[in-house]
């Protein structure tokens, strides 16, 4: 049975977070809230528990996880090498939604790498994360804490759907203000590299590095066929829900249009269809669900409903999810990146 303890978001209980610290030590699975989205942690020393992350969400194995520690100061447990550019960006973006893959010390045990010869770390600007990780007293590996493939959780209702009686206990925190996860950025190499859109912006990390690039595999639909993938979200089908998923994405004053028509095409075929819009009006018919993201200028809010919407489709038991995509300048660049990865179906117009 998995526990769960509700806790103030800015002033957590001690006594709980420290229960729940004690359970990563012994080897146990907690799961918490950060500012991107829930995290399911693990004791990043023990292997075995780690290893126990993988089981319960059924992860594949040769997926890295994630390392959250509870300031910058302690990077150097787990990595080396570390740069002034990576020096810099943690001043800057720490505690936030920034994962520097760096050189690992190799202190860490494989299964948290996935055999690489490097580890994604970060510090969450959550009060409950943070609490956890002191109270635990070690290093936290923690992917996000959903079944693998499915929408993030947002909301510990959200992890309780997908993990209740797989996992020790759950930190109910209040819903997670990004929605999605952190930016992973590989800085490794001369120019720092984004694996994966998150909640900083490549604008923001350019601010600071003065180059950055983008990953092949960022904004492709198709999954990534490394054989090792250097980050989560890049080899596997990821966020996606239980209905098959159609994205409509181009021209923004088109996507509108072209989104009512394939839904309503749909409907008048007989399926339950869920959309998913951001055009302030749009003309839908037949047996059509809908739901406002927000407004396409506001990516912010976009991200912060995505997987509890995708999710709330799932529960209304709809055929088949029609999505209308938004540019991908600043947060918009995650939301894409999550919904092509979560698509079955790219029409562009």
């Amino acid at each position: 049975m998995t526990m769960y303890w509700k806790v103030d978001a800015k002033w957590p209980d001690l006594q709980i977070i420290r229960r729940a610290g004690f359970t990563l030590l012994r080897g146990g699975l907690v799961a918490f809230p950060t500012e991107t989205v829930y995290g399911l942690g693990a004791n990043a020393m023990d292997g075995e528990a780690v290893s126990c992350i993988f089981a319960a969400k059924g992860r594949p194995v040769d997926n890295p996880l994630i390392v959250h520690l509870e300031d910058m100061h302690k990077v150097d447990t787990v990595a080396a090498g570390i740069s002034p550019l990576a020096t810099a960006l943690m001043q800057k973006f720490w505690p936030g939604p920034l994962t520097l893959v760096l050189p690992g010390t190799g202190v860490l045990p494989g299964e948290v790498t996935a055999g690489l010869d490097t580890v994604a770390v970060r510090v969450p600007n959550h009060a409950v994360a943070l609490g956890l990780i002191k109270a635990a007293g070690v290093p936290v590996a923690a992917p996000s804490a959903n079944t693998s493939g499915s929408p993030s959780p947002t909301t510990a209702g959200h992890v309780l759907a997908d993990l209740d009686g797989k996992i020790d206990a759950v930190l109910d925190g209040g819903p997670a203000g990004v929605g999605v996860e952190s930016t992973v950025l590989d800085v490794t190499g001369k120019i720092p590299v984004i694996l994966r859109p998150g909640g900083v912006t490549p604008s923001q990390i350019k601010a600071i590095a003065g180059a950055v690039e983008l990953d092949p595999a960022v904004m492709v639909s198709t999954v990534h066929e490394a054989d090792r993938p250097r980050s989560p979200g890049m080899k596997y089908r990821h966020y996606a829900p239980g209905a098959p998923l159609v994205l409509v994405e181009g021209d923004e004053d088109k996507t509108g249009g072209m989104l009512a028509e394939i839904a309503t095409d749909y409907a008048h075929s007989g399926r339950r269809v869920g959309v998913l819009a951001v055009t302030e009006d749009i003309n839908l018919n037949g047996n059509v669900q809908l739901l406002k993201l927000g407004c396409k200028s506001d990516p912010g809010t976009l991200a912060a409903n995505l997987y509890s919407a995708l999710r709330d489709f799932d529960r209304r038991g709809v055929d088949v999810i029609v999505a209308e995509g938004i540019s991908t300048q600043g947060l918009g660049l995650a939301v894409m990146n999550r919904l092509r990865r979560a698509a079955d179906r790219i029409i562009v117009v």
